[in-house]
Protein backbone atom coordinates (compact mmCIF):
# COMPACT_ATOMS: atom_id res chain seq x y z
CA UNK A 1 0.00 0.00 0.00
CA UNK A 2 1.48 3.75 -0.86
CA UNK A 3 0.68 5.63 2.41
CA UNK A 4 -0.30 9.39 2.32
CA UNK A 5 -0.49 11.19 5.80
CA UNK A 6 -2.62 14.40 6.51
CA UNK A 7 -1.90 16.35 9.32
CA UNK A 8 -3.96 19.28 10.06
CA UNK A 9 -2.69 21.82 12.14
CA UNK A 10 -5.03 25.29 11.57
CA UNK A 11 -7.10 25.33 14.97
CA UNK A 12 -6.87 28.00 17.41
CA UNK A 13 -5.96 26.06 20.06
CA UNK A 14 -8.37 28.20 22.22
CA UNK A 15 -8.18 25.91 25.32
CA UNK A 16 -4.53 25.86 25.38
CA UNK A 17 -4.12 29.40 26.80
CA UNK A 18 -2.41 32.35 25.25
CA UNK A 19 0.16 29.97 23.79
CA UNK A 20 0.27 28.20 20.53
CA UNK A 21 0.63 24.30 21.73
CA UNK A 22 1.96 22.68 18.77
CA UNK A 23 5.09 25.10 19.27
CA UNK A 24 5.05 23.92 22.76
CA UNK A 25 8.68 22.28 23.76
CA UNK A 26 8.36 18.55 24.18
CA UNK A 27 12.03 17.45 25.25
CA UNK A 28 13.56 19.69 22.31
CA UNK A 29 11.37 19.66 19.60
CA UNK A 30 7.76 21.34 18.80
CA UNK A 31 4.83 19.58 19.70
CA UNK A 32 4.09 19.65 16.23
CA UNK A 33 7.59 18.26 15.00
CA UNK A 34 7.40 15.17 17.61
CA UNK A 35 3.84 14.20 15.70
CA UNK A 36 5.45 14.76 12.33
CA UNK A 37 8.31 12.92 13.25
CA UNK A 38 6.97 9.49 13.60
CA UNK A 39 5.48 8.84 10.09
CA UNK A 40 8.68 9.70 8.58
CA UNK A 41 10.25 6.52 10.51
CA UNK A 42 7.68 4.48 8.79
CA UNK A 43 9.14 3.48 5.64
CA UNK A 44 5.58 2.57 4.61
CA UNK A 45 4.43 6.43 4.40
CA UNK A 46 5.15 7.72 1.06
CA UNK A 47 3.64 11.31 1.65
CA UNK A 48 3.22 13.74 4.45
CA UNK A 49 1.27 16.72 3.94
CA UNK A 50 1.02 19.32 7.04
CA UNK A 51 -2.23 22.02 6.65
CA UNK A 52 -1.60 25.42 8.72
CA UNK A 53 -3.61 28.32 9.57
CA UNK A 54 -5.66 29.83 6.73
CA UNK A 55 -5.43 33.57 8.85
CA UNK A 56 -1.79 33.10 9.97
CA UNK A 57 -0.17 30.88 7.08
CA UNK A 58 2.97 32.98 6.26
CA UNK A 59 3.68 33.35 10.41
CA UNK A 60 3.00 29.44 10.33
CA UNK A 61 5.48 28.90 7.33
CA UNK A 62 8.10 30.66 9.25
CA UNK A 63 7.68 29.14 12.45
CA UNK A 64 7.90 25.64 10.84
CA UNK A 65 8.56 25.63 7.39
CA UNK A 66 12.38 24.82 7.87
CA UNK A 67 12.18 21.66 10.01
CA UNK A 68 8.90 20.33 7.82
CA UNK A 69 10.65 21.25 4.79
CA UNK A 70 14.02 18.86 6.12
CA UNK A 71 11.15 16.34 6.16
CA UNK A 72 10.12 16.61 2.53
CA UNK A 73 6.74 17.38 4.12
CA UNK A 74 4.53 19.20 1.97
CA UNK A 75 2.98 22.43 3.51
CA UNK A 76 -0.81 23.41 2.45
CA UNK A 77 -2.94 26.29 3.60
CA UNK A 78 -5.85 25.21 6.20
CA UNK A 79 -9.60 26.73 6.17
CA UNK A 80 -12.14 27.95 8.43
CA UNK A 81 -12.89 24.48 9.57
CA UNK A 82 -11.28 21.37 10.47
CA UNK A 83 -12.87 18.88 7.40
CA UNK A 84 -12.68 22.04 5.18
CA UNK A 85 -8.67 22.00 6.21
CA UNK A 86 -8.62 18.51 4.92
CA UNK A 87 -10.10 18.79 1.90
CA UNK A 88 -7.97 21.65 1.17
CA UNK A 89 -4.46 18.96 1.92
CA UNK A 90 -6.62 16.25 0.05
CA UNK A 91 -5.90 18.07 -2.65
CA UNK A 92 -2.33 17.54 -2.52
CA UNK A 93 -2.41 14.00 -2.31
CA UNK A 94 -0.61 12.08 -5.33
CA UNK A 95 -3.11 9.88 -7.24
CA UNK A 96 -0.31 6.91 -6.76
CA UNK A 97 -1.68 6.85 -3.26
CA UNK A 98 -3.69 4.11 -2.23
CA UNK A 99 -4.33 4.74 1.93
CA UNK A 100 -4.60 8.46 3.58
CA UNK A 101 -4.14 9.15 6.82
CA UNK A 102 -5.30 11.89 8.63
CA UNK A 103 -3.68 12.33 12.36
CA UNK A 104 -4.66 14.93 14.96
CA UNK A 105 -1.28 17.25 15.20
CA UNK A 106 -1.64 17.57 18.71
CA UNK A 107 -1.56 13.68 19.03
CA UNK A 108 2.31 12.65 19.39
CA UNK A 109 2.33 9.66 21.39
CA UNK A 110 1.10 7.31 18.80
CA UNK A 111 2.49 3.80 18.79
CA UNK A 112 3.95 1.64 16.20
CA UNK A 113 1.69 -1.44 17.50
CA UNK A 114 -1.43 0.94 16.95
CA UNK A 115 -0.50 2.26 13.64
CA UNK A 116 0.65 -1.50 12.42
CA UNK A 117 -2.94 -2.81 13.66
CA UNK A 118 -4.86 0.31 11.56
CA UNK A 119 -2.78 -0.79 8.42
CA UNK A 120 -4.20 -4.44 8.77
CA UNK A 121 -7.62 -3.26 9.29
CA UNK A 122 -7.63 -1.31 6.54
CA UNK A 123 -6.64 -3.85 3.91
CA UNK A 124 -9.43 -5.79 4.12
CA UNK A 125 -12.07 -2.50 5.52
CA UNK A 126 -12.28 0.95 3.63
CA UNK A 127 -12.20 3.31 6.26
CA UNK A 128 -11.19 2.47 9.92
CA UNK A 129 -10.55 4.09 13.03
CA UNK A 130 -9.21 3.38 16.35
CA UNK A 131 -11.48 4.09 19.69
CA UNK A 132 -11.68 3.56 22.93
CA UNK A 133 -14.84 2.18 24.53
CA UNK A 134 -16.62 4.21 26.97
CA UNK A 135 -16.95 2.88 30.37
CA UNK A 136 -17.38 5.75 32.46
CA UNK A 137 -21.23 6.36 33.30
CA UNK A 138 -22.75 9.46 31.16
CA UNK A 139 -24.91 12.10 32.22
CA UNK A 140 -26.44 14.59 29.98
CA UNK A 141 -27.09 18.01 31.11
CA UNK A 142 -28.61 21.45 30.10
CA UNK A 143 -26.93 23.59 28.14
CA UNK A 144 -26.79 26.37 30.73
CA UNK A 145 -24.75 26.86 33.46
CA UNK A 146 -25.71 27.59 36.90
CA UNK A 147 -23.37 29.79 38.93
CA UNK A 148 -22.44 29.05 42.44
CA UNK A 149 -20.56 31.93 44.57
CA UNK A 150 -19.04 31.45 47.83
CA UNK A 151 -20.54 33.62 50.41
CA UNK A 152 -16.97 34.87 51.77
CA UNK A 153 -15.52 35.72 48.41
CA UNK A 154 -18.85 37.94 47.32
CA UNK A 155 -17.83 39.47 51.06
CA UNK A 156 -14.40 40.13 49.54
CA UNK A 157 -15.50 41.14 46.46
CA UNK A 158 -17.33 44.21 47.91
CA UNK A 159 -14.74 44.99 49.99
CA UNK A 160 -12.31 45.00 46.91
CA UNK A 161 -10.26 41.65 47.67
CA UNK A 162 -9.69 39.90 44.53
CA UNK A 163 -10.96 36.45 45.78
CA UNK A 164 -14.37 35.76 44.47
CA UNK A 165 -14.57 32.56 42.85
CA UNK A 166 -17.23 31.05 40.94
CA UNK A 167 -18.46 27.52 39.89
CA UNK A 168 -20.63 26.51 37.35
CA UNK A 169 -22.73 23.41 37.54
CA UNK A 170 -24.99 21.57 35.26
CA UNK A 171 -28.68 20.18 36.16
CA UNK A 172 -28.41 16.56 35.03
CA UNK A 173 -31.18 15.55 32.47
CA UNK A 174 -30.62 11.89 32.14
CA UNK A 175 -28.52 9.24 31.97
CA UNK A 176 -26.87 7.83 28.88
CA UNK A 177 -26.71 4.25 27.88
CA UNK A 178 -22.99 3.68 27.09
CA UNK A 179 -23.33 -0.08 25.55
CA UNK A 180 -21.44 0.39 22.10
CA UNK A 181 -20.43 4.19 22.67
CA UNK A 182 -16.90 4.54 21.74
CA UNK A 183 -14.75 7.83 22.29
CA UNK A 184 -13.02 8.15 18.72
CA UNK A 185 -9.00 8.75 17.97
CA UNK A 186 -6.66 9.27 15.33
CA UNK A 187 -4.81 8.22 13.10
CA UNK A 188 -7.85 7.06 10.75
CA UNK A 189 -7.43 5.19 7.69
CA UNK A 190 -9.40 5.69 4.40
CA UNK A 191 -8.82 4.51 0.51
CA UNK A 192 -8.05 7.64 -0.89
CA UNK A 193 -11.24 7.20 -3.52
CA UNK A 194 -13.72 7.05 -0.56
CA UNK A 195 -12.20 9.94 1.07
CA UNK A 196 -12.08 12.36 -1.86
CA UNK A 197 -15.36 11.41 -2.94
CA UNK A 198 -17.02 11.64 0.90
CA UNK A 199 -14.81 15.00 1.02
CA UNK A 200 -16.41 16.24 -2.62
CA UNK A 201 -19.68 17.03 -0.68
CA UNK A 202 -20.89 20.27 0.39
CA UNK A 203 -22.31 19.68 4.07
CA UNK A 204 -19.69 18.63 5.89
CA UNK A 205 -18.59 21.40 7.43
CA UNK A 206 -19.48 20.71 11.11
CA UNK A 207 -18.44 17.72 10.80
CA UNK A 208 -15.47 17.05 13.57
CA UNK A 209 -13.80 14.00 12.26
CA UNK A 210 -13.10 12.33 8.72
CA UNK A 211 -14.76 9.30 9.31
CA UNK A 212 -18.30 11.42 10.17
CA UNK A 213 -17.61 12.67 6.68
CA UNK A 214 -17.68 9.30 5.19
CA UNK A 215 -20.46 8.39 7.22
CA UNK A 216 -22.44 10.91 5.43
CA UNK A 217 -22.43 9.44 2.35
CA UNK A 218 -23.48 6.57 3.64
CA UNK A 219 -20.04 4.45 3.52
CA UNK A 220 -19.64 1.96 6.57
CA UNK A 221 -16.71 2.81 9.15
CA UNK A 222 -14.91 0.15 11.44
CA UNK A 223 -13.20 0.86 14.74
CA UNK A 224 -10.62 -0.79 15.93
CA UNK A 225 -8.95 -0.60 20.10
CA UNK A 226 -7.48 2.62 20.25
CA UNK A 227 -4.66 3.27 22.83
CA UNK A 228 -5.10 4.81 26.06
CA UNK A 229 -2.24 6.80 26.15
CA UNK A 230 -2.77 8.23 22.29
CA UNK A 231 -4.33 11.59 24.01
CA UNK A 232 -5.28 14.67 22.04
CA UNK A 233 -3.26 17.47 23.86
CA UNK A 234 -6.05 20.14 24.81
CA UNK A 235 -5.20 22.09 27.91
CA UNK A 236 -1.89 23.00 29.66
CA UNK A 237 -2.98 19.16 31.94
CA UNK A 238 -2.84 17.23 28.89
CA UNK A 239 0.33 18.50 27.39
CA UNK A 240 1.65 17.44 31.23
CA UNK A 241 0.48 14.16 30.85
CA UNK A 242 1.85 13.29 27.18
CA UNK A 243 5.16 14.46 28.89
CA UNK A 244 4.53 11.65 31.55
CA UNK A 245 3.64 9.35 28.72
CA UNK A 246 6.52 9.76 26.30
CA UNK A 247 9.09 9.57 29.40
CA UNK A 248 10.12 13.23 29.06
CA UNK A 249 11.56 15.15 31.86
CA UNK A 250 11.00 18.87 31.77
CA UNK A 251 13.31 21.85 32.42
CA UNK A 252 15.47 21.34 35.22
CA UNK A 253 16.53 24.79 36.86
CA UNK A 254 20.22 25.53 37.88
CA UNK A 255 21.61 24.70 41.35
CA UNK A 256 20.86 28.52 43.13
CA UNK A 257 25.09 28.53 43.57
CA UNK A 258 25.42 28.08 40.04
CA UNK A 259 22.81 30.92 38.90
CA UNK A 260 25.56 33.72 38.82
Amino acid sequence: MNIAVIIPAAGKSNRFGSKDKLAEDLGGRPLLLRTVEFFTKREDVQEIIVAGPENDFPAFQERFGPSLAFHAVIIAKGGSTRSMTVKNALSKVSETIDIVVVHDAARPAITNALFDALLVACATFPAVAPALPINGTLKRTRSKAESVVDEDAIADSILGADSQTSIKAFKVEETVDRSNLWEIQTPQCFELSLLKRAYSKDDIENCTDDAQVVEKIGEAVYLINGDSRNIKVTTLEDFKLVKAILGLKGKTERPAHKRF
